[in-house]
């Protein structure tokens, strides 16, 4: 299988720019108390949160697809345009410390919940493996599995067909 070197990440770029980042850092900052540059940087970008999800209005039960967002680039697992993502899609959520302990469907492996619910990053997040790499070769992102977006789809019905059988 041939690997392709991702596009460089801009985000860490910006985030070098504004300051460096302590190491370890979540494991003794509250995420309240946390620096821009702090919470920025517990992304670890796998793109499962820009995936689109289907809710049973019944149940409650959050069901993925592999729809990605409109904004979504499924092979570099980031937003094309993520400073004005909240403004061009209506149902983005920005994560706040606030937040992340009440949105249902964020992901099991969701660094934002992990530290959320006290636990550690996993060995393949960026912040621990020093690679942004290391999320994609783990198979934890969505890179490669994204099979159409939002905007290819204009029947709601659609999304039905691409349904997971279980998060990514």
């Amino acid at each position: 299988m041939t690997q392709r070197r991702p596009e460089r990440d801009t985000s860490t770029r910006r985030l070098a720019a504004a300051g460096p980042v302590e190491q370890g850092f979540w494991r003794t900052t509250a995420l309240k108390d946390m620096t821009p540059q702090e919470w920025e940087s517990l992304c670890d970008g796998c793109g499962k949160c820009c995936l689109a999800k289907l809710e049973d209005e019944d149940t409650g039960d959050i069901y993925w697809t592999s729809v990605g967002c409109r904004l979504f680039d499924g092979r570099t697992c980031r937003c094309r345009d993520y400073d004005n993502r909240l403004a061009s899609v209506p149902d983005c959520i920005r994560l706040t410390p606030a937040n992340v302990r009440t949105i249902p469907w964020l992901p099991q492996t969701c660094a934002y919940r992990l530290v959320a619910e006290g636990r550690d990053l996993y060995w393949w997040h960026h912040l621990v493996s020093g690679s942004r790499d290391t999320v994609h070769e783990a198979g934890i992102s969505v890179r490669g599995r994204v099979t159409a977006s939002e905007d290819d789809l204009p029947d709601p019905d659609d999304y039905f067909d691409h349904m997971l059988e279980e998060e990514p």
